[in-house]
């Protein structure tokens, strides 16, 4: 079975955490099977504390599920040496069953490509009398191809001038037609030998298994020609001679397309789509050659698996959403605009919390609540609610909370007070940090708005950040590619919100929302503490129903 993520959404608060890492735990137990609990996002202070409370590491952050190279499924087939013969690249190929090679050096440095076509088109077009020395092939590859010894000259020495010629004349004839440093293709006949040494050939290729003379080694040695002796016919020789040109000479070096793992599957299919070609070198983030890869395999790729958890609005999910395959959904939002491929299992209830939800669900499934996971849904059900506060709780979500409480050994009064007290110190952060530490995107007719909200249990914290964000929301909104911007400056204690806002029309729509006169840039509402239904509902309310608001 493959890996399953459950993963909540970006800019994750702790019930999006906190029920991410328990339900995959849930899921753990009943199947047996690979569950990962993720994050889109980064922890924030509130979160951090109730994690190292109960001794939990940080679920697994992803940036997006947009299927990168690295995902793929590439053959590892080593890179070959620019010196090696085709003969050793051709049997190369069909040992690994692959029609293209990556030439690299030493440090896996990509040189070149060899091509299966590569190889048929210098047979076909390119190979001529003089190939081996335009090649500067070496007497290493020219004694493997030949399945020879070398009987005369040095095996690291390299055939660099002359043509191959066949000794098939007598040697009166032969005269005319060797040239100095010829590599000259003969048979056991003494004196077609003895002429090739005197006409200064550069190598004699002596075939038929024929015994080399004493004399002509002697000789040969004296005038500087190598000789190779082979088991192999005068044809076989002249067939396969060709075939210890390095690949060097034969590969391509220009105009070479290579990949890294970082890539997205998309923009390479974009490019392949547009080439020829069928396989592909992959590089290491040092350029360093790894393997190959083909169109096959980027049509091949599996998607991952994926449940959402505390939301269903693909604007909120993880970046790249769409190129997973979307198994469940458990949320206690509205239904908004995931699609998926199938039928799935989507659990969504009016609760003040998803870890309400999967409290249930351990109940329903008789899986025993621990204490540490007892105490991560009775965290995220305090967060969510307010401590009960806001009006999405529910007496589910209370009791839940206190069930979970004695389970995890938590007073709730004093462990809430000390969980909201640890995401204070607002002054100390970044007004970039405060705004995306709880933001959503909500998506209404054409337009898209965003809702920060920004609690804590004091006032002069709260009155303290008001100018600067005010200040760095309208910094960001044009940037943003948003219609408006939102930001709650809730007091949990006092339970009451001073929204600020920015953006056309925005003034307009809160007033519309709230029905209540309100300044040019902020407005408190009193009583409000939740984004989700005293916040979202009255805004999306009101820009669906007033087309006059732009």
């Amino acid at each position: 079975m493959n890996p399953v993520f459950v993963i909540g959404h970006r800019n994750p608060d702790t019930d999006s955490i906190c029920s991410a890492i328990c339900y995959a735990h849930l899921k753990r137990r009943l199947t047996g099977g690979e569950y990962i609990a993720c994050r889109a996002g980064h922890v924030n202070a509130e979160t951090k504390f109730v994690l190292e409370r109960f001794g939990v590491e940080p679920p697994r952050y992803i940036k997006s599920f947009e299927p990168r190279l690295s995902d793929v499924q590439y053959r590892e087939v080593p890179g070959i040496s620019e010196e090696l013969s085709l003969r050793r690249a051709w049997d190369y190929m069909n040992e690994n069953d692959i029609q293209t090679l990556a030439v690299v050096d030493e440090d896996r440095h990509l040189k070149g490509l060899l091509t299966l076509g590569d190889i048929a088109r210098f047979y076909i077009e390119d190979q001529d009398a003089n190939a081996l020395a335009e090649a500067k092939t070496s007497y290493r590859n020219l004694v493997n191809v030949l399945d020879g010894t070398l009987e005369v000259g040095d095996i690291d020495q390299r055939f660099e001038q002359g043509s191959v010629v066949v000794a098939a004349a007598n040697p009166d004839v032969l005269e005319d037609y060797i040239g100095k440093n010829d590599m000259v293709i003969l048979g056991n006949r003494y004196e077609s030998q003895l002429c090739a040494i005197e006409m200064s050939a550069g190598c004699m290729v002596i075939g038929l298994g024929s015994k080399v003379s004493r004399t002509i080694r002697k000789l040969a040695s004296e005038n500087g020609v190598s000789i190779i002796a082979t088991p192999y016919d005068t044809y076989t020789c002249v067939k396969v001679i060709g075939q210890a040109v390095p690949v060097r000479h034969v590969m391509r070096k220009r105009g070479l397309i290579t990949f890294e793992p970082e890539e997205t599957v998309e923009d390479v299919k974009r490019t392949v789509s547009k080439k020829r070609i069928r396989y592909y070198p992959l590089m290491d983030e040092q350029g360093r050659y790894v393997g190959m890869f083909s169109q096959r395999n980027l049509l091949d790729l599996e998607r991952p698996s994926v449940i959402l958890v505390d939301h269903n609005e693909r604007d909120q999910a993880a970046e790249g959403i769409r190129s997973t395959n979307i198994v469940e959904i458990i949320d206690h939002h509205r239904i908004d605009s995931v699609e998926t491929s199938g039928p799935i299992y989507f659990r969504n209830q009016p609760l003040g919390c998803t870890a309400t939800i999967i409290t249930q669900m351990y109940h329903e499934h008789n899986v025993e609540i621990e204490p540490k996971i007892a105490g991560l849904l009775c965290s995220a059900i305090l967060s969510d609610t307010l401590m009960f506060r806001s009006p999405t709780c529910t007496p589910l979500d209370r009791m839940a909370a206190e069930e979970l409480a004695k389970i995890a050994g938590l007073d709730i009064k004093q462990y809430a007070t000390e969980m909201f007290r640890s995401s204070s110190r607002l002054l100390d952060r970044s007004m970039d940090e405060l705004f995306h530490m709880d933001f959503k995107y909500f998506q209404v007719q054409n337009q898209k708005i965003a809702i920060s909200q920004v609690t804590s249990v004091s006032e002069n914290e709260l009155s303290g950040i008001r100018d600067k964000m005010l200040e760095y929301m309208e910094s960001c909104l044009a940037s943003s590619g948003l219609s408006m911007l939102f930001a709650m400056l809730t007091n949990i204690i006092e339970e009451k919100t001073e929204l600020l806002y920015v953006g056309k029309g925005a003034q307009q729509l809160v007033r519309a929302a709230f029905k209540t006169d309100c300044g040019e840039h902020s407005v408190v509402l009193p009583g409000v503490v939740s984004r989700k239904k005293q916040m979202v509902a009255p805004l999306v309310g009101a820009m669906e129903h007033d087309e006059e608001i732009e």
